[in-house]
């Protein structure tokens, strides 16, 4: 149980250039993940490789992405949160010039997976700098607008990239990730507070710096099966997510015979907007659902009555608009509209769903902050790397119908397990697994 007389001592403007500086950073990083989505078939030909090892290789830069928290937790503690910001943004610099001129397979993909295994850190210490600086009841807000940084890069990134490969050549895509890396360094290197000036939400650190290079100190949350399930709900969303982005080449292009990148890299405009109209939309039913339990409960507040907001899209709105996404390709009905309609709805979804557990994550063990959002994160990307690797064979073997119809049986597990979170969340907290890790 919480209530709220925390003090949260940063000024609104300095709030809001944080918020800015967190967002464009996470943007950078999910862009120069998903923009060379649509430059796949011109990197593998140059490269004298095939589609199919680049589409692995995306699969082990997702792993990357989970395992990397196991580097940036301690680094972050020896040389500080900001240092290690600032340090991560540099490697995506240096190394995306390194994509850029790559000349192997080997280098581009090891490129690749350098860049990749930065992103989860701006995404981790993002939301730590944005619990410790937002008050509770606006925290779903302010991380729905790092979800939009996260979510735009995905989806916008792929349509840059298929326009820059349709009018020039792919290595440029590079060399705006690069552009895109300085701007970031810079406004964040202006805007990301040391830990010293954050607010007396800030959980303390206790032991010796040396106990973080444990990797069980991650690991370790995952014993409460609230915060399991939590994890395992977010890497569901994650599967979904790159099952949507990952199969759009594989579904979209043979059924309508788009053959242009530049054409198939506009239609990530349609999860782009249902991802920014959910991130906004998920932040603000996160908060309001949380000022309503507030009220009925007289000034208390727990963190999972935020999860009840929720409910409807994982028992409602996602499994309904992936059935009908699935299998409106899978028998060729509908047109254009009913697809681009309909994966609309399942990226808002997904990205509503979000909100409320990433905002959970940050709240239900503030002493161990770091380290649940760290778990969070190993789960959810192990999950993401999957179904990178295998959407593409799954669609080929069962069909874009039934494999999205397996997605939506997910969803309704998901919803009870969440639903399950949002109802007893405290108690599974004082309930550990196991003892047995300290």
């Amino acid at each position: 149980m919480q209530g709220l007389g925390t003090k949260y001592k940063f000024s609104q403007w300095r709030k809001c250039l944080l918020l800015a500086g967190c967002s464009f950073t996470v943007f950078t990083s999910a862009s120069a993940l998903a923009s060379i989505f649509p430059a796949t078939a011109h990197v593998a030909l140059e490269l004298s490789t095939t589609a199919k090892v680049l589409n692995i290789a995306n699969a082990c830069v997702q792993v990357a992405m989970g395992l990397s928290v196991f580097v940036w937790q301690p680094v972050q503690v020896f040389i500080g949160r900001r240092n290690a910001f600032l340090l991560a943004l540099l490697i995506l610099l240096c190394f995306s010039i390194g994509a850029a001129r790559a000349t192997s397979t080997g280098m581009f993909i090891a490129m690749r997976v350098i860049v990749g295994s930065t992103g989860t850190f701006f995404l981790l210490a993002g939301q730590e700098i944005l619990a410790e600086t937002f008050e509770p009841v606006i925290r779903g807000t302010a991380f729905g607008f790092i979800q939009i940084g996260n979510t735009a890069g995905m989806t916008i990134g792929p349509c840059i990239g298929g326009a820059i490969v349709y009018y020039t050549h792919w290595r440029v895509i590079y060399w705006v990730q690069v552009g895109l890396a300085g701007l970031s360094l810079i406004l964040s290197f202006f805007s990301i507070p040391s830990e010293k000036d954050m607010s007396n939400d800030q959980p303390k650190v206790t032991g010796s710096k040396s106990a973080t290079l444990n990797p069980l100190r991650v690991l370790k949350p995952l014993l409460h099966p609230n915060v399991l399930i939590t994890d395992l709900a977010c890497g569901v969303l994650c599967f979904f997510q790159f099952v949507v982005l990952t199969s759009i080449p594989n579904t979209l292009n043979p059924r309508f015979n788009l053959t242009s990148p530049l054409v198939s890299g506009l239609f990530y405009l349609a999860p782009f907007g249902g991802f920014a109209l959910g991130s906004l939309a998920g932040g603000v039913v996160s908060d309001r659902t949380t000022r309503r339990y507030i009220k009925k409960r007289g000034g208390v507040r727990l963190p999972q009555d935020r999860l009840n907001g929720a409910l409807p899209i994982w028992l409602g709105l996602l499994p309904v608009s992936m059935v009908i996404y699935g299998w409106t390709l899978d028998r060729e009905v509908g047109g254009m509209a009913v697809p681009i309609i309909s994966i609309f709805f399942v990226s808002c979804g997904i990205v509503m769903a979000f909100n409320g557990l990433n905002t959970y994550c940050a709240e239900t063990l503030p002493e161990q902050r770091s380290a649940v959002i760290s778990g969070k994160y190993v789960v959810q990307y192990s999950l993401g790397a999957v179904s990178t690797g295998a959407v593409v064979p799954m669609i080929d073997a069962m069909g874009v119908g039934l494999v999205f119809t397996i997605c939506t049986v997910v969803s309704f597990i998901g919803g009870i397990a969440v639903f399950l979170v949002a109802r007893y969340g405290l108690q599974m907290q004082k309930n550990r697994f196991s003892a047995s890790v300290k």
